[in-house]
């Protein structure tokens, strides 16, 4: 299918640049003064954790217009989006305790920020699985966007976190009401790899959907 290629041209093609990304991460962008090399870990981190925040945002608007329009392509569309969420929702959390161990002492905390992600990540496994236990396809999509919707309620929760309440997790020092905080090449370099993970994100979702697509068509056929 053209639009399977096209999820996958842009899925190989973010990971290439995604390389070229952190060759400039490990080469080229100064290291952090307190922090040291463990820093790095920020350019993989930040934006993975940015892009599972918006795909629940995704999911939970494409659930309101759902209930609304009945429209399976949104129901499929958020199924994708769940999808890809849960691997960039994994990413963060591997990452974080590896980035966390030298800078926290710690591999883990139970800080607000940190828990309520982690609450947002199996927010997200249960709406792969109640999609998977659900097996009347009139009530999965309406269960299911109901659930979006609760996980599009709590994204502020976690975004707001640190400046709610006291933790070991730092500020944002992009996405907050003043200027970035970052040095030029610092910030240069999120942005390149934010724009990469964002290429990477509509590739796999595209081929996601284009994946239940076939899947459907094939339904169609076996019960015509």
């Amino acid at each position: 299918m053209k639009l399977a290629r096209v999820g996958l041209s842009l899925t190989v093609l973010s990971f290439l640049l995604l390389a070229g990304v952190y060759v400039r991460a490990l080469a080229v962008t100064p290291l952090e003064r307190t922090q040291g090399a463990a820093q790095k870990i920020f350019y993989l981190h930040v934006p993975a954790a940015v892009w599972t925040e918006v795909a629940v945002v995704l999911i939970g608007i494409a659930g309101i217009f759902f209930l609304f329009l009945k429209d399976p392509r949104l129901d499929r569309f958020a199924e994708a989006a769940a999808e890809v969420g849960t691997a960039f929702g994994a990413v963060v959390l591997t990452t974080g305790p590896i980035w966390g161990k030298p800078v926290w002492g710690t591999w883990w905390a139970w800080e607000p920020r940190l828990t309520l992600f982690l609450l947002l990540f199996l927010l997200l496994l249960s709406y792969l699985i109640l999609r998977g236990a659900v097996t009347d396809p009139g009530l999965r999509p309406r269960y299911s966007a109901v659930l979006g919707i609760c996980g599009l309620v709590l994204v502020p929760f976690v975004h707001l976190s640190v400046y709610m309440f006291r933790g070991l997790h730092p500020q944002p020092v992009v996405l907050k009401p003043s200027a970035p905080s970052l040095p030029p090449e610092m910030l240069v370099t999120l942005l390149l790899s934010f724009g990469v993970f964002t290429l990477l994100f509509v590739g796999l979702v595209t081929q996601r959907i284009a994946l239940a697509q076939l899947r459907e068509a094939r339904g169609r056929s076996l019960r015509a």
